[in-house]
């Protein structure tokens, strides 16, 4: 079993058999989110934006520091794959914010996909193809700075993940002026979702269907 967690903007803790990976750990007084005190082995950095790079707020169990990943290649550490995939923060060829790195995490047989700062509205047949395994899908959807709730449909018929968790959107605290969760939801045709505080999941246990899941901050 893989349990997840939301944090705020686009960190995540993900936690399964042989390892913790914390995705994007933000720096609270740039976000006027919560400081953060998490305990992983992995860090993944999409881009080296302030709300994304704060790799100092996690330590391994032992105190030490994680192993961090800030870029695309392929990663194998504590039986967890990770590969990061060359994208960009924006539609315009990175021209506007620069580069974003896409990570599909493979832990416990799950693959999960985080998006970072994902700006593109729509995803090259090579990245498409990179992602094509993907399970559970964490997806900007706060619009401004990334794709909006608008424009995450798209991505999402691209990959065709499982399980749909947005991130990145408007939540109590947060300095950014993005848009809220209720227009992701909006553009599934649901007004409302319960939050669930973690998100459980292996691969003998993935929906049919595709299902939107609204995790609450921790």
């Amino acid at each position: 079993m893989v349990d997840i967690w939301w944090y705020g903007q686009a960190c995540f803790r993900i936690k399964g058999k042989s390892a913790c990976i914390v995705c994007d750990p933000y720096d609270p007084g740039f976000t006027g989110l919560s400081p953060l005190k998490l305990e992983a082995d992995i860090i993944t950095v999409s881009h080296q934006h302030q709300d994304h790079n704060a790799t100092s707020a996690v330590k391994t169990a032992e105190g030490k520091d994680p192993f961090v990943i800030a870029g695309p290649g392929e990663y194998e550490i504590s039986k967890v794959n990770i590969v990061g995939i060359d994208s960009f923060h924006d539609d315009s060829g990175g021209s506007a914010r620069g580069k974003n790195t896409i990570y599909l995490i493979n832990i416990d047989d799950v693959n999960i996909v985080h998006l970072g700062d994902l700006g593109q509205k729509k995803l090259s047949q090579e990245q498409v193809e990179q992602l094509s395994s993907c399970d559970v899908l964490l997806i900007p959807a706060g619009g401004v700075y990334t794709i909006s709730a608008k424009e995450a449909p798209d991505i999402i018929a691209q990959i065709e993940p499982k399980i749909v968790v947005p991130m990145h959107y408007k939540v109590e605290g947060l300095k950014f002026d993005l848009e809220s969760e209720s227009k992701f939801l909006e553009s599934f045709g649901k007004e409302k979702l319960a939050p669930v505080s973690k998100l459980s999941v292996s691969v003998e246990r993935l929906p049919e269907e595709v299902e939107i899941v609204l995790l609450e901050k921790q």
